[in-house]
């Protein structure tokens, strides 16, 4: 049975082109052209992964992505015509999983659509990354932080604090190579998989995310910036730049 794709655009060029996409690469899709339609669709028929667009009518792809997010973990692609960071940032913290700022490219939206449902749907996944949970110290404590793989649950100074999937993926591969420096091509082939088709850019939005949840009630700073590399987990007091 193919896997269910829910697109929740109201541009109908935009709509044709990914229902041929994504028909094409084996997917079945369902359209809403606003929001109010978007949640229902959700709650009727369960798809494996939405795409969201952020300006809809009645109401806007935040909000979807928030009301999603209440109580589903569907992963969550989402559109922009915005090119500003702090909007990116925002759906990324409301729980998106990915974001494309439009005019994109289909097939790099085919690439991340296969890339995310490999990583959040696939129980052949889900089963290997439990395996590698019980090979690997399950619990990691650090000064102020536990980053648990098994429950994959993240925990600053005893408060569990919420990470999307991506972000908690990210955080536990630096955190159990203390002081290695990850390049954004490493991160993204080890998080996204080695057909991921997006830009360091993108690593960037998530690692600022990922600080704001983590260092919003502590003094301890857990991501360093390697200039023009990438990133590395080391634990420094917040008054260091990185």
């Amino acid at each position: 049975m193919s896997q269910k794709i829910l697109v929740i655009e109201d541009e109908d060029g935009i709509i044709h082109l990914l229902n041929l996409y994504l028909k094409d690469a084996g997917y079945s899709v369902s359209v809403a052209k606003d929001g109010a339609d978007g949640l229902e669709l959700h709650a009727r028929e369960h798809p494996d992964l939405v795409i969201l667009d952020i300006m809809l009518p009645t109401i806007d792809g935040f909000e979807i992505c928030r009301r999603i997010r209440a109580w589903s973990k569907t992963p969550i692609l989402m559109l922009t015509a915005r090119s500003s960071e702090d909007d990116r940032i925002q759906g990324l913290d409301l729980g998106a999983d990915d974001y494309l700022v439009k005019p994109f490219s289909p097939r790099e939206l085919v690439s991340r659509v296969r890339a995310i449902l490999r990583r959040t749907s696939s129980a052949e996944s889900n089963a290997a990354r439990e395996a590698a949970a019980q090979e690997e110290s399950a619990v990691l404590r650090f000064p102020g932080l536990t980053v648990d793989s098994t429950a994959r649950r993240v925990e600053i100074n005893g408060v569990e604090i919420q990470l999307t999937p991506t972000e908690f993926d990210l955080l536990a591969l630096m955190a159990k190579a203390p002081g290695r420096v990850f390049t954004r091509e490493v991160l993204m082939n080890k998080v996204w998989g080695y057909d991921y088709l997006g830009d360091g850019h993108t690593i960037d939005v998530h690692i600022s995310a990922l600080r704001k949840k983590l260092e919003a009630n502590t003094e301890q700073r857990y991501i360093t910036t390697v200039w023009r590399v990438g990133y590395r987990f080391e634990i420094k007091a917040r008054s260091t730049t990185a």
